[in-house]
């Protein structure tokens, strides 16, 4: 049972990094004349990497606040009826917080510095 949970568990962070690839994809691809544009006008690689990330994880951040006091309160609920039972510790929520933003910040920053790398005269020359 417990091998079974594990391949679907990592199963469905597969499947939600898809998600999350193609999302930053789309998003990359929507503001390509809008990089090319900042790019010629002297911003730097990491910049466009800040301005793009930025509204992800401002995503994340609000996803966070809203599933870390309902995970606290549901799991409590459920611990309680254990005849041993356990406190759930802080610093797991904040081990799962740290994990959800590095897979987060991982695609994002590889889509966004290539996007970043790419020549701006090939995105304002379509015009």
């Amino acid at each position: 049972m417990n091998a079974i949970l594990r391949v679907f568990a990592l199963l469905t962070i597969f499947v939600a990094c898809l998600g999350l690839f193609g999302l930053i994809t789309f998003t990359t691809e929507r503001r390509f004349k809008e990089i090319g544009i900042r790019k010629t006008l002297g911003s730097s690689v990491p910049q466009i990497v800040g301005l793009l990330s930025k509204y992800f994880l401002k995503l994340i951040a609000i996803s966070l606040l809203i599933a870390f006091p309902l995970g606290n309160y549901t799991m409590n609920n459920w611990l309680q009826d254990f005849e041993y039972r356990i406190d759930i510790s802080w610093w797991v929520f904040v081990l799962a917080g740290v994990a959800t933003v590095l897979i987060v910040f991982i695609p994002i920053s590889f889509r966004s510095i290539k996007a970043a790398m790419m020549d701006p005269v090939k995105s304002l020359k379509s015009e």
